[in-house]
């Protein structure tokens, strides 16, 4: 695949972003830290203001680095970001107006690896950044940049329960096989957990929702016989 950009290029825009935001990066984790609190001391609310939480960081993603700034070196970014507005505009309508995401529901295999995601995205990507020379602020930063931020969403859907549509995670899946490109082309290795993260993101999702669907049927024909 090639790209209209250099990496040294890529890491000047990611510069030239981190210094125009700041301190964003600072309210992005609290942010983040406030999701993670709100899926253990749950509230009335919690859902919708984790909802509120993670679109706001699609959108800031969608207007602020892509439209904002990676379409100065890659026409593309105008498809992109159009394409993670349309997510954050989704999480809203699904999470809020249709009050139809639940996070941190319960313990099982699929919560696990949600949370594992979640730590990735907010602390070994960013370590894993460090390691491979990627110093701030060239580094891309979590909840500002898109690969961060969609290791992140992968994370909190598996750890609810199901129930949203599984289409509100196609956007995520098909940015975790774009973003990941550039683990293999730049050498940017903490964008591995990327393709790692949509692709055993998307199995568990459809799995899970196979696994609900079973039981849903199951308990019909149980229910059926009594």
């Amino acid at each position: 695949m090639n790209v209209p950009f250099t990496a040294e290029e890529f890491m000047g825009i990611m510069r030239t972003y981190n210094l125009a935001v700041w301190p964003a990066q600072i309210a992005a984790y609290l942010l983040g830290g406030a999701a993670l609190l709100l899926t253990f001391r749950r509230t009335r609310y919690s859902d919708r203001l984790v909802t509120y939480i993670l679109a706001g960081m699609w959108l800031m993603n969608g207007v602020g680095y892509h439209l904002g700034f990676f379409t100065r070196i890659n026409p593309a970014a105008y498809g992109f970001g159009v394409l993670f507005i349309i997510e954050g505009a989704w999480l809203i309508f699904e999470g809020v107006w249709r009050d139809n995401l639940v996070f941190g529901r319960g313990v099982d295999g699929y919560s696990v690896t949600g949370w594992a995601m979640v730590f990735y995205a907010m602390i070994l990507y960013p370590l894993l950044g460090v390691l491979s020379g990627h110093l701030y602020p060239f580094s891309p930063m979590f909840g500002l940049a898109p690969c961060p931020t969609t290791i992140f969403t992968f994370g909190l859907l598996l750890t609810g329960r199901d129930g949203f549509p599984l289409r509100l995670a196609a956007l995520p899946f098909i940015w975790s096989i774009i973003g990941s490109f550039a683990a293999l082309k730049w050498g940017v290795y903490e964008d591995t957990g990327l393709l790692v993260a949509g692709l055993a993101g998307g199995i568990l999702l459809v799995s899970r929702k196979r696994r609900d669907r079973g039981e849903v049927t199951e308990k019909s024909v149980v229910a059926e016989g009594l």
